[in-house]
């Protein structure tokens, strides 16, 4: 192992282990700070300058081998054109190159490879401030978020990632002695050594909803287990991949390896790569956030690679009876208005039974639930400013044409409206459009409608939802599921029914705990086990395919 990447190793050390004791234990636990407090006052206030400074200008790199042209044509979802450009690689002389770099970083052994994605991570953690900056001008996330779910959460979850690849490495011995009696014979002895072996070059697909988030544990999975590393973001949400491919590239230089171990290939709309890629007989890993279009067409085409895919889904929240309706409605109320609808984990359908639920207050009827979460939602976001710091801006104007497709889809319970932005005038601002459906209409909550739009669906019973749900995860997939219920029975049968579709249970969340939060560490995000993900934010399963044992032996002596 070279000097430097034993002392980034040495100096990680501590958050290793106590990672590997998170994911083991499962608790709370995160070694970056998401308060902006605990941050360098000069980070933290000179972020947006710094941002500002990166406009308008080439975006370079440590080193980009064989540019065959530049691309960038990035827009703020906050009403103005970044201007950034950025080098597009010649995608044959990229993979040569990097798998001329693979047998160096594949021999320098796992504590060398975990070293130096520690120091990558923890220089990461040191510019979220301005990682922050660009996360939300190319996302759309508010400032609070893309400083969290940008920068403390996406390297939570990239720990994480490393934390398992450590785990699965460690437990191969890097040699052993195999000495089988013979009885009267001496024995059978053989000296054997075994390697970790990485498939070879790792494509990270990247989505432009949480550039960072969703791009960070298949980069760290991959390369702490030997594998190089394209990054391949999309057109609309490039700069913070690239901020992460230059510190990642910077780290491997001084690490004394090739920097072109992580590489960014940028594409435009006009022009995608991503297929390209995909197709090329070097690419062995494929990780991938978005349409459930593309995702099947990874797996159903790139043969040569594993794919970890993360599609779309109905994530669905099922009301059967609860103590206390305001507490209910206003803890969904802000699930379905953080960030517009634009998370993966955001609920959609919402099934209430027709014939009302019972409440701590008494019955209330259908109508009576449906109001009180119209109701909860207008409330929440009544105050503009507070409105705009949890909505943040629509990252794609499809996502605003498609609440104004969706408004036919049911009788409207809240309309959806534009918001003036009071620090960003042409911010693309939309608060969330609110439906009422009977429980037949499962063309419309049946599809996922990507953005700020849900529905509250009229079933017959529980027992109705149960089943709808239950049909429709089954049939599309779901990353989360929420229930309320009183009744202990009942409770059990949802437990049931999370098991059998393999979506995660959020049960009876009326406090500061929200269906679409997920905390790395001790959440499974996405389990794999049902049409939305093939895999789950993180598990070993999500590690050990990118790296083979490969075992050599030989006669040897006693000891």
């Amino acid at each position: 192992m070279s000097q430097q990447a034993q002392q980034m190793l040495d100096r990680h050390r501590e958050t290793l282990d106590q990672a590997v004791e998170a994911i083991t234990t499962r608790g709370f636990w995160s070694p970056y700070p998401e308060n902006l407090k605990k941050y360098p006052e000069e980070a933290v206030k000179g972020a947006p300058q710094r941002f500002e400074a990166l406009l308008k200008q080439p975006f370079s790199l440590v080193k980009a081998p064989a540019v065959a042209g530049q691309v960038g044509a990035e827009v703020s979802p906050y009403g103005f054109e970044l201007g950034v450009t950025y080098d597009q690689p010649e995608q044959a002389g990229l993979i040569k190159a990097m798998q001329a770099a693979m047998p160096a970083w594949r021999d320098a052994g796992a504590e060398a490879r975990v070293g130096v994605c520690l120091e990558v991570l923890a220089r990461l953690n040191a510019m979220s401030p301005d990682l922050a900056q660009a996360v939300m001008h190319t996302s759309g996330q508010a400032p609070m978020m893309a400083f969290q779910a940008g920068g403390p959460h996406a390297q939570d979850r990239g720990l994480e990632a490393v934390a398992y690849a450590w785990q699965a490495m460690s437990r191969v011995p890097a040699t052993a002695k195999w000495v089988k009696p013979q009885g009267k014979h001496d024995p059978l002895v053989l000296d054997k050594r075994y390697h970790i072996v990485p498939r070879g070059i790792s494509l990270v697909v990247s989505c432009s909803t949480f550039p960072t988030w969703n791009t960070y544990p298949g980069l760290l999975a991959s390369l702490a287990t030997g594998n190089p590393v394209i990054l391949k973001p999309h057109p609309g949400a490039i700069l913070p991949l690239a901020m992460t491919a230059r510190v990642a590239q910077e780290v491997l230089e001084e690490a004394g390896f090739d920097p072109c171990l992580v590489s960014l290939v940028p594409d435009s709309a006009e022009a995608p790569v991503a297929k390209q890629l995909a197709l090329d007989p070097a690419v062995k890993l494929i990780d991938f956030t978005g349409s459930s279009a593309f995702g099947d067409w990874l797996i159903d085409n790139a043969r040569q690679a594993r794919v970890f895919a993360e599609k779309a889904g109905i994530n669905s929240v099922i009301i059967d009876s609860v103590d206390n309706l305001k507490a209910v409605a206003q803890n969904l109320a802000f699930t379905l208005s953080l960030y517009s609808g634009q998370m993966c984990t955001t609920t959609q359908a919402i099934y209430v039974p027709k014939g009302g639920i019972e409440t701590a207050e008494g019955p209330l009827s259908f109508d009576e639930v449906a109001a009180a979460l119209a109701r909860a939602v207008e409330t929440f976001l009544s105050d503009n400013d507070r409105a705009c710091a949890v909505l943040g801006a629509l990252q794609s104007p499809a996502t605003a044409a498609r609440i104004d497709e969706c408004r036919g889809l049911g009788e409207i319970l809240l309309d959806s409206e534009p918001r003036e932005h009071a620090q960003f005038p042409g911010a693309r601002v939309h608060t969330p459009l609110l439906l009422k459906v009977d429980a037949s209409q499962r063309d419309a909550y049946g599809e996922e409608r990507f953005g700020p739009i849900s529905f509250v669906i009229a079933t017959d019973s529980t027992d109705h939802s149960i089943q709808l749900a239950r049909e429709v995860i089954g049939e599309k997939g779901a990353i989360t599921l929420g229930a309320y219920t009183t009744d202990d029975e009942v409770a059990e049968r949802f437990e049931t029914l999370a098991i059998e579709v393999a979506v995660p249970l959020s049960l009876n969340l009326d406090g500061g705990v929200f269906v679409n939060q997920s905390a790395a560490f001790s959440d499974f995000h996405a389990t794999g086990g049902n049409p939305a993900a093939n895999a789950s934010l993180s598990d070993q399963t999500f590690v050990t395919p990118r790296f083979v044992v490969v075992q050599s032996r030989r006669h040897g002596q006693p000891e």
